[in-house]
């Protein structure tokens, strides 16, 4: 484990039209000192040609293929387990980063002693235009609260991998990354949010989180089989982002 260095987790799938505008998001981080690890689950389009042309100009980055197509919860743990960095970051292939947001958070978590925190963002279109809304996290979230509506955006989280170790992503198709922070939240009673907007992400229309009936499902998958919650438990919490999505809160 390399001291104050910072693991950039990057699972991708055909992201070739957005993952160049990642990048380039994390090579201008006024904070220097990371690796970019780069897990492709089998991608069909040309994303590995706009991998390489980065590669051959920055160190930093590693590009692995999967030998199949097993899922982004595969692919995250696969990069995961490949990191060095005393911290582990986590960025969304299509999502971008702010110039700042490496150094404000490592310094959020040195000042405050956190361990495990996350950022606000800004949510953005396909071509990269701000659609007016930024989603702020809460100051602290356990896991209970997590479970309700999980306020936190996957490509703002980062760790420190030194004090809480490495984690296995749970293997389901989508909301993997909540029951990720749900399987952490089991050691470390909090993240910590910071108000800053750190990040951008990127609504997609052919996405499946755009797909809310079909995120239904992964959500009782999430609940029932992998946190093994109650069956009215279950019902509940899905009940509860139902109604979330409806009134457009989040």
């Amino acid at each position: 484990m390399e001291k104050g260095l910072v693991s950039v987790i990057m699972p991708t799938y055909n992201c070739a039209k957005f993952i160049g505008e990642t990048i380039e998001s994390i090579q201008e981080q006024t904070y220097n000192n990371w690796e970019l690890i780069i897990v492709d689950d089998c991608s069909t389009d040309n994303t590995k040609d706009v991998v390489d042309k980065f590669i051959k100009l920055d160190k930093r980055i590693n590009y692995n293929c999967l030998k199949k197509n097993s899922g982004a919860a595969v692919a995250r743990t696969t990069a995961m387990n490949l990191a060095n960095g005393e911290y582990m970051a986590f960025c969304d292939s299509d999502d971008v980063w702010e110039k700042t947001k490496l150094e404000k958070q490592i310094e959020f978590m040195k000042v405050n002693n956190y361990y495990f925190t996350c950022t606000a963002y800004e949510q953005i279109d396909e071509n990269s235009n701000s659609l007016g809304k930024v989603i702020k996290p809460k100051e602290k979230c356990n896991y209970n609260r997590l479970l309700l509506d999980c306020p936190v955006g996957n490509s703002t989280v980062m760790y420190n991998v030194e004090k809480m170790g490495k984690f296995e992503v749970p293997n389901i198709r989508k909301r993997n990354d909540d029951a990720l922070w749900l399987q952490m939240l089991k050691k470390e009673k909090y993240i910590y949010g910071m108000k800053s907007v750190l990040m951008k992400y990127r609504i997609r229309q052919n996405s499946i989180s755009s797909n809310k009936f079909k995120v239904i499902k992964y959500h009782w998958i999430l609940y029932r089989n992998i946190e093994h919650l109650s069956i009215v438990r279950s019902v509940f919490h899905i009940a509860y982002w139902c109604v979330i999505k409806l009134l457009k809160i989040k």
